[in-house]
């Protein structure tokens, strides 16, 4: 028994540092146009990242998932303290508390554009996962990452940090069940692709 839960550890240690390695270091397609961009909110820089995006016209709209509920765009483009510059038309918001909620609540608001491609904005760390959730809720929708490096998360030597550890060894957790969920969703509802 004790054997067992012995190569358990090892096996989710060696995941670990595996899933550690596919966290981005750069945004590695920072140019290609899609129907829209995505923000996830819940970290810094994530909106003015998204904003900034929306302002070099890499999307036509973009849609910030996770909005706390009374928050409406007006008041979302003030509290990034940025000027609206006619962006506000182009923004679309969603109240998701998670990152499932996030994927899903996604879905229907590219489905209703008929909308097949999209730049996914969230933090370096939380990108495995989101992106685990993205593929799962819209198979065939491209999905570019556009990740956002916080300051306070230190990717470079990770285990030696012990606020960063903590996060990744949290996400690794997170990103294990949800690919369980996946598989046994999987097994019972197959899944619909977004077309046009």
């Amino acid at each position: 028994m004790l054997a067992m839960l012995v190569i358990v550890v090892i096996i989710w240690g060696v995941g670990l540092f595996q899933f550690a390695d596919t966290i981005p270091l750069k945004v590695e397609d920072p140019g290609t146009r899609t129907d829209a961009i995505v923000v996830l909110t819940g970290g810094s820089g994530r909106l003015d990242e998204g904003l900034d995006l929306l302002a070099r016209d890499l999307a036509g709209q973009l849609f910030v998932s996770g909005v706390y509920h009374g928050l409406d765009v007006e008041r979302l483009v003030q509290i990034s303290k940025r000027e609206p510059e006619g962006l506000e038309p182009r923004i679309g918001i969603g109240n998701a508390v998670n990152t499932v909620g996030n994927a899903a609540e996604t879905r229907v608001w590219m489905a209703k554009r008929g909308f097949t491609s999209l730049r996914l904005v969230t933090g370096a760390y939380h990108m495995p996962r989101s992106l685990a959730e993205f593929h799962f809720f819209m198979p065939g929708v491209e999905v570019i990452p556009n990740p956002v490096f916080p300051e306070h998360v230190k990717q470079k030597f990770w285990w030696a940090w012990p606020g960063t550890a903590s996060l990744i060894v949290s996400e690794y957790n997170k990103w294990l069940f949800a690919r369980a969920r996946h598989w046994v969703t999987s097994l019972f509802a197959p899944r619909r692709p977004i077309v046009k």
